[in-house]
């Protein structure tokens, strides 16, 4: 039975694009205090007005009884471009991009601005939370948490054991996730962990199925669905992460296990070097 804790605790999320957002409003709708940071203060209004959006539809969305207004769920969020503003937070989610340079440079500037029992939570698809680890000072509490999208209404997270990573601090997150209302599965780290090392050589082949002109996009998703009951079909689900997010998390995989599997379909870098990133840019395999 997942044991649920009321951390009255402040928590910082790093990140305001589709992922980091979504994980601030699930902290914010379970009564946690969250510090948004970006360093594009055009995204981080973005991100205002998307989660308040978000949260005067979620009567539409399977919520039931009585809903707690948007507003007092809006005033635990602070919009922020200044790292500073993480100086007093317990746990630290972060959600840049899936680039090694830029998480790297992340890590090395908050090292030296949180507390030192603060425990450091990498929201990434592919990247080794032991490498990331290793450029801090604190590598027994860095953590993998690979949040699913739409982060609010999933209720389990992939979680990654890096080789230092402690007990204790797997414990606290576990802590965090039941007060989110949200069930983890730990896992030990490899790039790709289980879901993404799995899910992209699915992707990845469907793009090439319609590169190859076998069959469109709705006619491989519909017999994803149709025939094995899935939810959303490969190529609906690579547009729903990102397709830039995907070519991303592909090159990680083929550099880590210099395996020709992970080799990128033309298709898709192509689709994104002509902006086609999916739902986020409004046009990928499909038209949003």
């Amino acid at each position: 039975m997942k044991k649920e804790v009321e951390l009255a605790v402040k928590i910082g999320v790093i990140g305001a694009g589709v992922m980091g957002r979504g994980v601030a409003q699930a902290l914010a709708q379970s009564g946690s205090s969250v510090v948004l940071v970006d360093i594009e203060q055009a995204k981080l209004e973005q991100a205002r007005e998307e989660i308040a959006t978000q949260l005067r539809f979620r009567g539409l969305f399977g919520s039931s009884g009585n809903l707690e207004a948007s507003e007092q769920i809006m005033d635990r969020i602070v919009f922020t471009t200044e790292h500073h503003n993480l100086s007093d937070v317990s746990f630290v989610i972060e959600n840049a991009t899936e680039n090694w340079d830029v998480k790297r440079s992340i890590y090395e500037l908050i090292d030296g601005i949180c507390q030192q029992d603060c425990i450091f939570m990498i929201n990434t698809s592919c990247i080794s939370i032991t490498k990331l680890a290793a450029v801090t000072t604190r590598a027994p509490q860095v953590i993998g948490t690979h949040f699913m999208n739409p982060v609010p209404t999933k209720k389990t997270v992939e979680v990654i054991r890096g080789f230092h990573t402690s007990e204790e601090c797997i414990r606290a997150v576990d802590g965090l996730m039941g007060s989110m209302g949200k069930e983890m599965i730990v896992v030990n780290d490899y790039p790709g962990f289980v879901s993404n090392r799995i899910s992209h050589l699915f992707m990845n082949e469907a793009a090439y199925v319609v590169q190859d002109q076998v069959a469109s996009a709705e006619e491989v998703d519909e017999i994803f669905k149709k025939c094995y009951g899935h939810a959303m079909g490969p190529l609906e689900t690579a547009d729903l992460i990102g397709l830039d997010t995907v070519v991303h998390s592909l090159n990680v995989l083929y550099e880590s296990y210099q395996d020709s599997k992970f080799r990128c379909c033309p298709l898709l870098r192509k689709m994104v070097d002509a902006g086609l990133h999916g739902r986020k840019s409004g046009q990928g395999f499909y038209t949003y």
